[in-house]
C-alpha cells in the first residue's frame, strides 16, 4: 500500500485543504484514488465523437480581491478605492490594475466579466457553488454536488485514451471530487510542486521489482476476485474502481502520460515566462497535459487570497506578479500554438473581497460581486462584459450567476449544461440548477 499525504492548507475559517490518496489496495473503504482516469471507452461505444477542445482553470482559492485587479474604483473614497490604480490596456477604453502590467497588453486576448455574484460568503460553501453550479444547505468539507471537472469526465472522457480526463495541479482541490458521478470521475492528482528540481509523478511508472509479465500476472489475479468483490460491495463503488483499474493499466503501460507531465522537456526562457514559482509552473504543466489530451485542468496555486490583512502588500509582492506572469504566459503559449480555440482559460475564486477596506489594511469575504476572467475556447475576447456600482458591492449591469459563468464554459466544449444525472437516491439533477450562457461572449 503507498500513501501520498498532501499538504495542509487553511483559510480564515480554519477548513482544512489536506487531502490524502491511496494506491495498491484492492479496497480503499471509500477514499478517493489517485490517478482516476477516464478515457473515451463509453462515448465511443454509444458511437459519439470525442471533443477536442479542453479547460485549465485557474482556481484563486480564497477569494481575489476584483476591486484591486480589474474593477478598480478610482473615484471611490480611500478607505473602498484603497492603494492601486488604473492603467490602459491595448483595447482601448478598459483598465485593469497596475499591478497587473502583463495582462494590460494581451487585453484583446482576455474577456472579463465583471459582474459575477452568488450570496454565500463562506470559503466552502461559496467553493462549491463556484465549482459546481449549486448552492448547499450546509456547509461541508467535500462535495455534495459534482465538480465542473468531474462533469466533464463523466461527459467527454479524455482527449486521449491514455491520460486523464480531469487533473488537478499541483494536488487535489477543495470542492473537486465527483460526488454521486462516482470514484471514476475524481481528479488525477500528482500531489509535488512541478518547480521543485525534484518533481515526478509517483505511480506513472511501474516499480523496480515489477515488469509487464508479473503486472499481467497480478491484472489476471485481480479479474479472479471480481465475484468476491462484488459480492462484498454494498455502497456500489466497484463499477467506479473496476474504470479506475482498466484506466491506470492503460496508463502505466504506456509512456505517454509520462512524457505529458515531463515539465524538463520546456525551454528555460519559456519556464522563466512562466515564474519559476508553484503556480507559473502549474500552469505551464497545464498547457503540456491539454496539449496531451487531458480535457479538464484545475490549478490551484500560489495560494493566499484571502487577504483579510495587508492585502495591498500580499498583492503587489507576491500574488499579483505571480498570477500577472502565470496567465499572460499561458495565454500567449496557447496562441503560438494555435491553440487558442481549443482550449479555454478561466481564472476565478470563490467570491471577491469587501470593498471597505477594514481595520488590519485588509479586505474580507465578499460574494456580492466578483471579476471572472475567460481566455480562448472560441469564445469573444477583448472585452468587458458587466459592471458593478460605483462602490464595487453589487452588479449594476448584466449580473452573472455562478451557473451563468459556469454554462458558459460547458456551451464552449459543447455539452448541454441542462443534462440530467441522478443522484444516489436516484433523483434527477441537471447539470447545473440554474444560468445560461454569458451571451456577450458567444
Amino acid at each position: 500500500m503507498l500513501d501520498i499525504f498532501g499538504r495542509s492548507e487553511r483559510t480564515c475559517d480554519g477548513v482544512s485543504r489536506r487531502s490524502f490518496l491511496k494506491v495498491g489496495g484492492l479496497a480503499v473503504g471509500g477514499m478517493s484514488l489517485p490517478g482516476l482516469l477516464r478515457h473515451n471507452a463509453a462515448a465511443a461505444a454509444e458511437g459519439k465523437t470525442p471533443s477536442k477542445k479542453s479547460v485549465i482553470l485557474i482556481w484563486q482559492a480564497g477569494g481575489p480581491s476584483h476591486l484591486d485587479m480589474y474593477d478598480l474604483k478610482p473615484q471611490a473614497p480611500a478607505e473602498i478605492r484603497g492603494e492601486f490604480r488604473p492603467i490602459r490596456t491595448n483595447v482601448p477604453g478598459i483598465e485593469i490594475s497596475e499591478h497587473l502590467p502583463l495582462q494590460s497588453k494581451i487585453m484583446d486576448k482576455l474577456a472579463i466579466v465583471r459582474s459575477a455574484y452568488h450570496t454565500n460568503a463562506g470559503h466552502g460553501m461559496g467553493s462549491q457553488w463556484m465549482l459546481t453550479g449549486y448552492e448547499p444547505a450546509i456547509e461541508i468539507n467535500t462535495n455534495i454536488f459534482p465538480s465542473c471537472g468531474s462533469v466533464v469526465a463523466k461527459m467527454l472522457g479524455a482527449n486521449d485514451a491514455a491520460l486523464p480526463a480531469y487533473v488537478n495541479l499541483p494536488r487535489p482541490i477543495n470542492m473537486g471530487k465527483a460526488a454521486y458521478l462516482g470514484a471514476s470521475y475524481n481528479p488525477f492528482s500528482p500531489e509535488s510542486d512541478p518547480n521543485s528540481d525534484g518533481f515526478q509523478v509517483r505511480n506513472l511508472k511501474l516499480p523496480g521489482q515489477v515488469d509487464l509479465p508479473r503486472l499481467g500476472r497480478r491484472r489476471n489475479l485481480l479479474s479472479q476476485l471480481d465475484t468476491i468483490r462484488r459480492d462484498i460491495d454494498l455502497a456500489g463503488d466497484m463499477e467506479g474502481l473496476d474504470t479506475f483499474y482498466k484506466d491506470a493499466m492503460h496508463m502505466v503501460t504506456s509512456d505517454k502520460a509520462v512524457k505529458a507531465f515531463d515539465i524538463n522537456q520546456e525551454a528555460d526562457d519559456l519556464r522563466e515566462q512562466y515564474g519559476r514559482n508553484d503556480l507559473g509552473q502549474s500552469c505551464l504543466l497545464a498547457r503540456r497535459l491539454v496539449e496531451a489530451g487531458v480535457t479538464y485542468v484545475t490549478v490551484q496555486a500560489g495560494g493566499g487570497w484571502d487577504t483579510h490583512g495587508d492585502n495591498f502588500k500580499q498583492l503587489k509582492t507576491r500574488l499579483l506578479p505571480q498570477f500577472d506572469s502565470a496567465l499572460t504566459a499561458l495565454v500567449n503559449d496557447l496562441h503560438d500554438r494555435g491553440l487558442q480555440d481549443d482550449v479555454l482559460v478561466m481564472a476565478m475564486g470563490e467570491f471577491g473581497r469587501t470593498p471597505r477596506i477594514n481595520g488590519n489594511a485588509g479586505r474580507d469575504h465578499w460574494p456580492g460581486a466578483m471579476s471572472v476572467v475567460y481566455a480562448g475556447g472560441g469564445l469573444k475576447m477583448g472585452q468587458v462584459i458587466g459592471s458593478t456600482n460605483d462602490n464595487g458591492e453589487f452588479p449594476a449591469t448584466a449580473a452573472a450567476t455562478p451557473g451563468c459563468v459556469l454554462s458558459t464554459m460547458y456551451h464552449a466544449l459543447g455539452i448541454d449544461y441542462k443534462h440530467a444525472f441522478y443522484d444516489q437516491a436516484q433523483r434527477p439533477l441537471s447539470i447545473l440548477a440554474e444560468g445560461k450562457p454569458i451571451a456577450e461572449l458567444l
